[in-house]
């Protein structure tokens, strides 16, 4: 496969960066990873905005607009005989003296993965499983999707290699926090909840869009700090990404689900599927 590196369109054996990265040395660094449906980069101007905070965050003297990316994304997509599929967009800080620097970093490397996925078609239903190790709370004010993924590689181990499993994690108070990749919601009494960005979570941009689509549904949406024990009441349960999209869950621990066969699970993919080909931004939808 073909990769995008700092302006050059290499295969990804011919891939590096210098050691004296500080992305490698200190984890400065971001990443967004988004879908391609047939050319189409769904939400992407929602990923640029949320990577582009995060860049001034760590002090990289950087920012993409759509047009730049939709020309890399489509040089990559043609290269590689593609039309849907796997993105990451990452951005390391780039290269510094052994230390920490406070200096704004300059020369940041960019570096873009694909990889080939089938065409999108029903939900993937899982297993969620809550893990003992707790959400570790953010680096900063809020969480960044950046290079700090030990504590999800943790929670990973313990939940071993079945990809049919979703780990979900808790915070050191009890609250339900996300998946190890994902976002959670759940539904009682026709009402949706999901837990909120207090509890360090990351604000995933399918969350928001999915937010969004439930306020159009008209649901009646609660975001808060949940006790697992809440889940005992749910009727409907999942998780979303950007990859996965929207992934019911049919079992947490001892409690079962309607999974697959949910009512508003089953509208909510409905509705992202028509969008999926289409949107830039959650801001378009409703018009």
């Amino acid at each position: 496969m073909f990769m995008y590196l700092n302006g050059q369109y290499i295969c990804e054996e011919e891939a590096v960066i210098p050691v004296f990265d500080h992305g490698f040395m200190y984890g400065l660094g971001l990443f967004e990873t988004f879908r391609v449906y047939n050319g189409h980069p769904f939400l992407l101007d929602d990923h640029l905005s949320r990577l582009n905070d995060g860049l001034k965050e760590m002090n990289i003297e950087k920012s993409f607009g759509r047009e730049e990316v939709v020309s890399i994304i489509q040089s990559l997509l043609d290269k590689n005989n593609i039309k849907n599929a796997y993105i990451r967009w990452n951005v390391s800080a780039g290269n510094g003296m052994i230390g920490l620097q406070t200096e704004p970093y300059i020369e940041p490397n960019t570096i873009v993965y694909i990889k080939s996925l089938p065409e999108a078609n029903g939900m993937v239903e899982k297993t969620g499983q809550i893990v003992t190790i707790p959400r570790n709370t953010p680096e900063g004010a809020f969480r960044l999707k950046s290079h700090h993924f030990f504590n999800n590689i943790l929670a990973k181990r313990e939940i071993g290699t079945d990809v049919t499993i979703e780990g979900i994690f808790l915070t050191k108070e009890g609250y339900v926090a996300e998946g190890i990749t994902s976002n959670l919601f759940w539904v009682i009494e026709g009402v949706l909840y999901t837990p909120s960005l207090q509890t360090g979570i990351l604000n995933g941009i399918t969350r928001q869009f999915v937010l969004k689509l439930a306020e159009q549904m008209g649901l009646e949406i609660k975001e808060g700090l949940f006790p697992l024990d809440m889940l005992a009441e749910a009727e409907e349960v999942f998780a979303t990404n950007s990859i996965q999209e929207i992934i019911p869950i049919k079992r947490v621990n001892a409690y079962d689900y309607k999974g697959i066969e949910g009512g508003i699970v089953a509208v909510l993919h409905k509705e992202y599927r028509i969008h999926s080909k289409q949107l830039w931004s959650v801001k378009e939808l409703g018009g």
